[in-house]
């Protein structure tokens, strides 16, 4: 996480540094996240009830694997592109303007960027101790310990 600016109480977000690290996610799913770029815009302020990100999907690229989390509440609001929200229910098409919700144990979900132009969403998410999330397609889990993602198989072996 970076350092919290001190000095001030604006940036210009799309210049705020990306993440370090592009995923947490294991292999071999790491790389299929691989098309996106997060700006961690609610650590620079040292937030810590809720995380809010400036995300780029590249064209063929995905926002996160299709989850859904056990306590977190989350929102992505579309600035740029015309990403594919794709949810249990279904897939929609977005634009610019457009938001999506997602209340903890509600539907799982992510987003993907089927076109030619970059796709730039905001997302906010709240930080709560002891969230986990559920990965419905893959063979995959993962809790919030002390403030960093655990991943583990759904049998319980870890990555």
């Amino acid at each position: 996480m970076p350092a919290p600016i001190a000095h001030e109480a604006a940036v210009e977000a799309r210049t705020a540094p990306p993440r370090t690290k592009p995923s947490n996610y294991p292999e071999p799913f790491a790389s299929r996240v691989s098309r996106r770029e997060k700006r961690p815009l609610g650590d620079l302020f040292g937030l810590k009830a809720f995380g809010v990100n400036l995300t780029r999907l590249l064209p063929g690229g995905v926002s996160a694997l299709h989850h859904r989390h056990s306590l977190q509440d989350e929102l992505v609001y579309v600035l740029e592109g015309e990403p594919t929200l794709v949810t249990d229910g279904g897939e929609q098409p977005l634009r610019p303007g457009m938001c999506a919700g997602f209340p903890a144990n509600g539907t799982a979900h992510h987003l993907e960027n089927r076109t030619e132009r970059d796709v730039i969403v905001l997302e906010v998410g709240d930080r709560r101790a002891g969230d986990e999330v559920s990965y419905p397609q893959d063979d995959l889990q993962a809790s919030l310990v002390e403030g960093k993602w655990r991943f583990l198989h759904k049998d319980g072996t870890p990555y």
